[in-house]
């Protein structure tokens, strides 16, 4: 024998055999060898192996990337809507899959606004014009409408190769921005918009993550501060724990329906000037996860603010079709900064966002997006193409479904109809859902929900009695991710704790998503209901 894997008799299998009983640490037994050799193959095959003990002593020398080591701006990212109990709610379900007893029979993941995970149907029309871009054969088929069609042809041609398996430029497919232009003049009543000032994005985060990372610089007390409201969506607070930026506070009205107050914003811009620089304020509307809808008037105060203290606004507007309350209206913050008059509209910097995955669509997976971002100095906006460059482009596909949100069927045409019905289902289906939802919930003693104006969530404040917060103290757990897992744990419902979104101190919440269908929305409101009681009855 000459070793492990060859063979003295050039047979190919028998080596394969050796070498896999080798590598499984038993002594291989030839059948073209006398007992002699044998007894040498047995020789080399412990040899064999006190090497390998030696080799795996050298491999468990200490690793080169610990906690200690890594990157401490990534360590101290946190992002609650995927944290923790959502973490335990997995744990659950294959518990639940191994036929583990538990008080409930599934997990209800009420913690993200995932439409199609909730149920909701896709909209026909867009899957349509996707799959024809995706699979062009199907250009031919009878199957499909014209109007379809003609967008998918429209799409293809401007991918290199008619292929959506092609790489587009950077700032995304220029026909693609062209309808986002059309679509933002259209929206807001005329106002121009310039397809060079639109950016296709991997959903709206990645332009957010990529405007915040090209407006962060200096340090100490010149270190680029952040104006977040709070409560806010986790992705603000993460991305401006990675750039190792400072997050500077505002807190919404809790007691007027979660509204912004500019006095508030002053306050915090005060403050905060004392240790950072803050040049950039974040606004998110309608609201996640407080679901309020700005007036037109507040609108005006926070541009006038941004404008009097020269700061970057970023108009987080990715719920811009999700608006349910009566004497509620969108204005995008482009609209009305242009109304303000050219004092406004051509000095304050503003970009906004938009995105296929909230609204009527609900396309998560797609990661299709944009951002609109005017008043950009020139040279700055070749350092935006060029960062954007790095990640070479967003998924085509993802540009692709963003195109039909933004050219979707007009009056007139063969598929209107049908999406109309299919949109508005959508839209109504999710206003009573938010009327339900806010009716339920107030009916609970200890729980308070402001109306549900706009966006998908709930975010009911809670009373926890003091002897749950010291048991949540022995847990190391805030009082409200101790509410949370309690209901997880007892129900099988998994919400976020507020305390992952940023509130009051002294005050708790938990947000929750109303994208269930109707019924298993009510039952979920039913075991809440009865889970609170419960826990109020118990540490009272």
């Amino acid at each position: 024998c000459k070793g492990p894997g060859v063979c003295r008799g050039g047979r190919k299998d028998v080596a394969l055999r050796c070498a896999a009983s080798l590598a499984a640490g038993r002594q291989p037994r030839c059948p073209r060898l006398p007992r002699p050799a044998r007894e040498e193959t047995a020789r080399w095959s412990s040899a064999a192996k006190a090497s390998a003990v030696k080799i795996n002593e050298k491999a468990s020398r200490e690793k080169i990337l610990t906690l200690e080591s890594m990157n401490p701006q990534v360590k101290a990212v946190e992002y609650a809507v995927r944290g923790p109990i959502v973490l335990k709610a997995g744990e659950i379900e294959k518990e639940l899959r191994k036929g583990i007893k538990k008080p409930f029979t599934e997990v209800i993941k009420a913690n993200i606004g995932d439409a199609h995970a909730m149920g909701q149907r896709p909209i026909t029309f867009l899957r349509q014009v996707v799959a024809l871009c995706t699979y062009p054969n199907l250009l031919d088929s009878p199957s499909f409408p014209e109007d379809a069609k003609k967008r998918a042809r429209r799409i293809l041609q401007g991918c290199g190769g008619n292929s959506l398996g092609s790489y587009s430029a950077s700032q995304g497919i220029n026909c693609i921005r062209e309808d986002v232009a059309s679509y933002i003049e259209r929206r807001d009543g005329g106002v121009p918009a310039d397809p060079d000032n639109i950016y296709l994005t991997t959903g709206a985060s990645d332009g957010i993550a990529t405007i915040l990372k090209i407006l962060v610089s200096g340090g100490g007390k010149s270190r680029t501060g952040v104006m977040i409201p709070i409560p806010q969506y986790p992705l603000y607070s993460a991305a401006i724990s990675e750039l190792d930026a400072i997050q500077v506070n505002y807190y919404l009205d809790e007691e007027n329906c979660w509204a912004l107050d500019v006095n508030e914003l002053r306050r915090s811009l005060n403050e905060a000037k004392a240790y950072c620089n803050p040049k950039v304020l974040c606004i998110i509307n309608p609201g996640n996860p407080t679901g309020q809808v700005q007036s037109r008037k507040c609108i005006e105060d926070v541009i006038h603010f941004a404008w009097e203290e020269k700061l970057f606004l970023l108009a987080d507007e990715v719920y811009q079709d999700n608006v349910y309350s009566e004497g509620c209206q969108f204005h995008s913050f482009k609209k009305i900064l242009y109304e303000m008059g050219p004092e406004y509209y051509n000095n304050v910097e503003l970009a906004s966002f938009h995105s296929t995955s909230k609204g009527y669509m609900g396309e998560c997976g797609y990661r299709g997006g944009y951002m609109e971002v005017i008043n950009l100095h020139p040279e700055i906006k070749g350092q935006l193409v060029k960062l954007l460059s790095v990640r070479l482009c967003p998924p085509v596909s993802g540009q692709a479904a963003m195109d039909i949100v933004v050219n979707p069927p007009v009056p007139g045409e063969e598929s209107y109809s049908q999406f109309i019905k299919e949109k508005e289902s959508v839209l109504n289906n999710l206003a009573k859902k938010a009327k339900l939802t806010e009716d339920m919930f107030n009916k609970v003693p200890g729980i308070h929900c402001n109306p549900l104006q706009g966006a998908m969530y709930a975010f009911p404040r809670i009373f926890i009695p003091s002897k749950a917060i010291e048991e949540a103290k022995t847990h190391k757990m805030a009082p409200d991710m101790f509410y949370c897992m309690k209901l997880l744990e007892e129900t099988g419902i998994c919400v976020v704790p507020g305390s992952g979104f940023g509130q009051r101190e002294g005050s708790y919440h938990f947000r929750m998503t109303i994208l269930p269908p109707v019924e298993k929305l009510k039952i979920l409101l039913e075991k809440v209901k009865d889970f609170h009681i419960k826990f109020l009855e118990k540490y009272a």
